[in-house]
Order: C-alpha cells, then structure tokens, then sequence
C-alpha cells in the first residue's frame, strides 16, 4: 500500500507562487478593466479589484510606482495596468502587481473634462453671481445649435406651440467635430450682438465624443463672457457639459430648454385673470376707504361750523404776532447793547494812540537794529583782518622774499635732483620775476 504524504498550507500555497512567478507569460502581463472596491493605504500603497463582464482580479500598486501616476484612480474608471501575476501565500489568492496604469479610452476624456472643471471653477466661472436672471417674457430669442436634427425642431416647434407672440432666429454651427467648437463660439459671438433676449446653446443627444464640443475651454469661456443670457442645452437629461456649469441655466433637454425659455398661452391668461381679479379687489377697496374718507369728512364738525375754523385761525395769527413783536423787541435791546459795546471800544482803539504807541515801538526797533549792526560790523572787520593776516602767513611770495626761488620743468614743480636731466630747460622764479636755465652737471 502506497504511503500517502501530507503537505501544509503555507508549503502548497509557495509551491503555487513559484509556479506563477517562473511562468513567462505571467510576469509580464497587460490587462484592461474596471476599478472597483479601490483602496489607498495609509503608506501609498493602491489595493482594489480590475474586473470586466466575466471575471475579477485582485490588485495592489506599491507606493513606489503609484507615485508616478498623472491621474487619481476610483471606482468604476476604465484603465490599462501593466505588471506581474503571482500569489499571496498568506491568503492563497493570486493578484496582480501593478508597475503602470493609465486611463483607458473614454477615461482620458473624463480626466480631461475633470481637469478643465476643475480649473474653470477655480477662476470662478461656475459661480452663482455671475448668472445672469432669465428673462420671463422674451421677445427674441437665439439658437445656436444644427440647423437639421431633433434638437432645432423640437425648440422651435415648442416655442411656436408655448409662445408664438416670441421670434425664435436660428444661427446654424456645427455641434460635432474638430471645427464644432470654433463655430460654436463664432455664432456665440454674432447671436449676443444681434439684439436677442435669450440665448439656447446646445444640440441632441450622443456619446461623450459627440458631445465634446460642449467640453471645449474656448467654448465655455464665450458662454461665460456673452452678455446675453444663456441656457445650455446639451444632449440628455443624464449628460453634462462645462457648457451646462457655465451657463446661466441648465435645461435637461432641448426640447426642456425651450419650455424654460418661455411660458404657454395659458400660463399667461391664468396670469392675467389673477391679475384682474387683483385689481378688482384692489380698486373696490379704494373706493371704499374713499367712501368712508368722504362720509367722515362729510360729518366732521368743521365742515358743519366752518367759522370754527377761522376762529382758529385767529387765535393762531393772535399768538404769532405777539411772538413776533417779543423777538423784535429782543433783537433790538440786543444790537443797542452790542452797538453801546463796539462804541467804547472805538474810543479805547482811537487811531492817534495806536499811531503814538506804535511810533515809540518801531523808535525802539530802530535803536536796537543800529546796536545789532555796529557789533556785527566790528566784528566782522575783525574776522576780516585775522584772515588777511593768515593768508599773508601762508602767501608763497613771502617765502620767496627771504631768498628762496621756485624751480619747474613745464608744470611739474622741482623737489628734488634727481628730479632734473642734464641740458634741460628750466623755469627759475624768484621773489621779483623769474628766467629760465639750462641744468649743467657741477664738476
């Protein structure tokens, strides 16, 4: 009978490892999928599961590569991950170890959507201030969409059906495309110059790729700066557009867009029959406080003793001019005693004293100005002569007078011998005049 041999957990577990690790095809593997059940760890590292319609797979990316990722991965984004396929012996499951990952087809569109979002909210494009109200009765209204499709039928057609008193202008551009997003802005430009209340921007409904147009910076930015209000339209109810953020008002649909922009006929009549019944109510109102005014004023006691008013009157008019004859009076004790104060000053101020006092005062600034200017003449002059004296000290022709002379070759002023050459020709100044020599060697 054969002996049966047992093996661990941990030793099957490593022996299926090392299968994996030693397979050619393993270790270096491209895989597609969708992430879902992703984590990040504390530390960096990434775990979460690739899975597509028929299966699942484990993965982990160790910080060390997840650092170099241009995109932050979650739940439910396609991406391309490139790596290892081995087991983890603790758990006895086989994972993939993720060295790269990028965004897979559609995603890049996302990310790049989620970039430009985020940027134009940053500059503030998105926020509420910066909508302009709709109006609610527009007489002209823009849009700019394809002149053929759904989209420029049904708000057309709703208009028409809602609003007929509006005229509705088409500015045909096209909604897909490399030059879809030009023309958009283009006919932005014209329709918010053309004198419309009311803009609707967009197009039916497709793929993300067919509605990128409405993605595009430049288009957002026209959006942003028309000074005509603007509701986006952009394909359905689920999809959105940077067009629809920046708007001034976001419509489901185009067809919801038109129902915005307008109200029906029987929106207006039950608007008028309101304001009828208001104005009804109010009027009658009116003439009943008028009444009641009337009838009191016709019962009150002046319109019956009218000469009890006049009376009044006269009581009034009584009071005031004793009032006024009392302030007169005031007033003119008043300027007396003001008249009587000014006249004494006149006489203290006579014009011959002020003359007599202010003659002493200029007779003595004159003495003392004489005074000031003798000390500072003398002294003066005695400045004066102790500086002629200084400059007679330091006068070079003074030193030359004891016999000393003053000896220069050009400008150059002789100190020394050594100084000279023989034959040259010198210039030889003396106390009075000067000559010129010839130097010669003494023997």
């Amino acid at each position: 009978m054969e002996e049966k041999k047992y093996i661990g957990v941990t030793e099957l577990n490593n022996y299926i490892k090392s299968l994996l690790d030693n397979d050619f095809f393993l270790n270096r593997i491209y895989i597609k999928g969708e992430i879902s059940n992703f984590k990040c760890h504390a530390r960096g590292h990434l775990y979460f599961t690739l899975k597509d319609d028929g299966g699942r797979i484990n993965a982990v990316m160790f910080q060390s590569s997840a650092k170099s990722l241009k995109f932050k991965p979650e739940d439910g984004m396609k991406v391309l991950v490139s790596g290892r396929v081995s087991a983890y012996p603790a758990s006895g499951s086989y994972q993939i170890y993720v060295d790269t990952m990028d965004v897979d087809g559609l995603g890049n569109l996302y990310l790049e959507f989620e970039k430009l979002k985020e940027k134009l909210s940053k500059e503030g494009l998105f926020n509420v201030e910066h909508k302009k109200p709709i109006p609610k009765y527009p007489s002209r209204i823009g849009i700019v969409t394809a002149d053929t499709g759904a989209a420029v039928r049904d708000i057309m057609s709703t208009i028409r059906r809602r609003y007929p008193l509006c005229e509705a202008i088409l500015f045909p551009t096209l909604v897909q495309g490399r030059e879809a997003a030009p023309n958009i802005v283009k006919q932005i430009e014209v329709a918010d110059n053309f004198g419309c209340d009311l803009l609707i921007v967009g197009r039916g409904g497709g793929s993300i790729e067919d509605l990128w147009a409405f993605n595009e910076e430049i288009v957002a930015r026209a959006i942003y700066n028309a000074k005509t209000p603007i509701i986006s339209a952009v394909g359905h109810e689920p999809d959105f557009t940077i067009a629809d953020f920046v708007a001034d008002l976001r419509a489901p649909t185009p067809t919801g867009a038109a129902e915005m922009a307008v109200p029906t006929i029987l929106d207006i009549n039950n608007l008028l029959n309101q304001y009828k019944i208001r104005l009804n109510k109010f009027i009658k109102n009116l003439i009943n406080t008028k009444f009641i005014e009337f009838r009191n004023l016709r019962n009150s006691f002046v319109l019956k003793n009218p000469m009890s008013l006049y009376e009044i009157k006269e009581q009034k008019l009584d009071k005031l001019i004793e009032n006024l004859n009392y302030n007169i009076k005031n007033i003119l004790e008043n300027k007396r005693y003001e008249l009587q104060i000014a006249s004494n000053k006149v006489k203290l101020l006579s014009p011959l004293n002020l003359i007599n006092n202010n003659y002493n005062i200029l007779k003595e600034i004159n003495i003392n100005l004489n005074n000031l200017m003798e000390k500072r003449i003398i002294k003066t002059k005695h400045e004066l002569d102790t500086l002629i004296n200084t400059l007679k000290l330091v006068n070079p022709l003074n030193i030359l007078s004891n016999g000393y002379s003053l000896v220069r070759v050009e400008d150059k002023v002789i100190k020394s011998v050594k100084d000279l050459k023989l034959n040259e020709e010198i210039n030889v100044k003396l106390y009075e005049g000067e000559f010129t020599a010839t130097v010669k060697e003494i023997k």
